[in-house]
């Protein structure tokens, strides 16, 4: 499990089209640090598996689902990725939950720069809505966020300037893709509210 809090920027050092899959190999300092093979990592908010680790990189296997439902097919050698290593049972829950399961992907439609933090429109998949609400949490690009303003195709987030630094929302321009995670309670709500018979008041 994620809480997605980014420790780092890192960067895609290579990447390997194996047909029905790619192989990416990302350096980030902060995250390799005591990987081994077998380990979970997220980039951009997708849970990966760490296949081999050699200094600060680290490669993993990404199948053609995870390309399909990602962005991470439109990365390329030179991209910067947000990184994050699994919580740990006794550190600090800084965001909410986040399973690195991606929902769906939406697209930056606007940036509205002020003072001192900058507001984010982002277009949001109509499967996806439901699940969105004004105040909410959100995954963005494996991100933490609070949803700001939550319309029937789109939503808005508020960036401060230390996410605007450590993250790639602070480069994303409109037109640029992002993976969404909406959360995972609402999801099980409604599951468990859709099992229930008529009349069913439990």
């Amino acid at each position: 499990m994620f809480t997605g809090i980014v420790e780092e920027l890192g960067e895609v050092t290579a990447v390997e089209d194996l047909g029905d899959s790619s192989r990416f190999r990302l350096r980030g300092p902060v995250v390799t640090q005591g990987a081994k093979h077998g380990d979970s990592i997220a980039v951009n908010g997708v849970c990966l598996t760490v296949v081999d680790h050699e200094g600060d990189e680290f490669t993993a296997d990404v199948m053609a689902e995870t390309l399909k439902r990602s962005g991470l097919g439109a990365l390329a050698v030179g991209s910067r990725v947000n990184l994050e290593r699994p919580m740990v049972a006794d550190g600090r829950f800084g965001g909410h939950i986040v399973q690195g399961h991606v929902d769906g992907t939406g697209t930056i439609l606007a940036r509205t720069p002020s003072e001192n933090w900058e507001i984010v429109k982002i277009s949001l998949p109509a499967e996806l809505s439901r699940y969105v609400v004004e105040k909410g949490s959100i995954t963005v690009d494996g991100v933490s966020l609070t949803v700001v303003e939550a319309g029937p195709d789109h939503f808005t987030i508020s960036l401060i300037p230390t996410t605007l630094a450590l993250t790639t929302l602070g480069t994303k321009q409109p037109g640029d893709p992002v993976n969404l995670e909406v959360d995972v309670i609402a999801k099980y709500v409604e599951r468990l509210l859709g099992d229930r018979a008529p009349g069913d008041t439990r």
